[in-house]
């Protein structure tokens, strides 16, 4: 961990408190319980890397639902998971839903299934709406059209309404409990035969099934990013995804938003910058990259260190 100075701390959890808040959640967020594609080989096994990749998930994805055999990687890791849920949350308590909804969007490139069992944990404790895009009661059904809903609680003798905090999961690749029923995508509580994935090699399917899906996600995703006052915190994520990475670059022609990128380690900027989706020279005002101290690494416990600190000080502290 390389530890941020104070001001900048404050500074970011200004924005989280009282921007639209967005996150992108990339794969380097769920390691070391599931190891970044880099960690296989084509035809190892005669599998191709996807193949093995999508192997491991699924076996982690089961391991994460059933609560069994877990070994010290996937348990670290999905406390790390629930306590930035938990963090989210916290902030979202101290925004003011008259100048902005109680909102934050989890955009993530993962199919694990990290986010859902740590919502499960949050939502044991907290008044929370954890919105997964699904509708429905047996048969639930994944529609792009179930995000953006404002959830509020009235009081019993009807005198206040109060906005309920909410948190919206977006999952572009799929994920490890999706599974088709004709024409649409249902969730279930479970790891499935066959899930519902995009291979994490950008969108090369021929698949019209999953065009319409993979396109209908991130079309959400332009959607927020475009919104006026909105912040995006990147962590875990390469540049790599030829069409996210185009859409960020994109969305930095929005002067009200605000993206700050976690490098996992220093020479991750260089990467950054020279990626192929961005083709920049340097940063721009609106695009920011975070980087650690040599030998060191952010990863999603020092997003979650970061936010978690919020206060109501930090709206009414000048120098911010």
């Amino acid at each position: 961990m390389s530890e941020l100075n104070d001001e900048l701390k404050k500074q970011l959890r200004k924005l989280a408190i009282t921007k639209q808040l967005n996150f992108l959640i990339g794969s380097g967020a769920s390691v070391p319980a599931i190891p970044l594609m880099s960690s296989f080989k084509d035809e190892q096994n005669g599998k191709t890397a996807n193949e093995q990749l999508t192997e491991k998930v699924k076996e982690i994805s089961t391991l994460i639902t059933d609560s069994i055999g877990q070994d010290a990687s996937i348990v670290n890791t999905q406390k790390d998971y629930s306590n930035f849920l938990q963090s989210i949350l916290d902030v979202l308590n101290l925004s003011n839903s008259r100048q902005t909804p109680k909102n934050a969007n989890i955009f993530t490139t993962n199919y694990d299934l990290f986010i859902e069992k740590a919502a499960d944990t949050v939502l044991q404790n907290n008044r929370l709406v954890f919105n997964d895009g699904a509708n429905g009661y047996f048969d639930r059904i994944l529609n792009s059209a179930n995000y953006n809903r404002i959830v509020a609680y009235k009081g019993l003798n009807d005198n206040y309404i109060a906005e309920i905090p909410s948190i919206s999961l977006i999952k572009p690749h799929g994920s490890m409990n999706w599974e088709k029923a004709n024409d649409a995508i249902k969730l279930t509580n479970n790891v499935v035969d066959c899930p519902v994935v995009v291979p994490p090699t950008g969108y090369e399917s021929s698949d019209t099934f999953l065009s319409n899906h993979f396109y209908d996600m991130l079309r959400v995703f332009q959607t927020e990013l475009d919104k006026p006052q909105s912040v995006l915190f990147v962590v875990g994520f390469s540049f790599q995804d030829t069409h996210i990475g185009k859409m960020i670059k994109r969305a930095m022609q929005n002067p009200e938003l605000m993206i700050y990128a976690f490098a996992y380690q220093k020479t991750d900027k260089k990467t950054f910058l020279d990626s192929k989706h961005l083709s920049m020279q340097e940063e721009r005002n609106n695009f920011k990259i975070i980087v650690p101290n040599d030998g060191e690494q952010y990863t999603l416990k020092d997003v979650t260190n970061i936010l978690s600190g919020a206060t109501e000080k930090d709206l009414t502290d000048d120098k911010n």
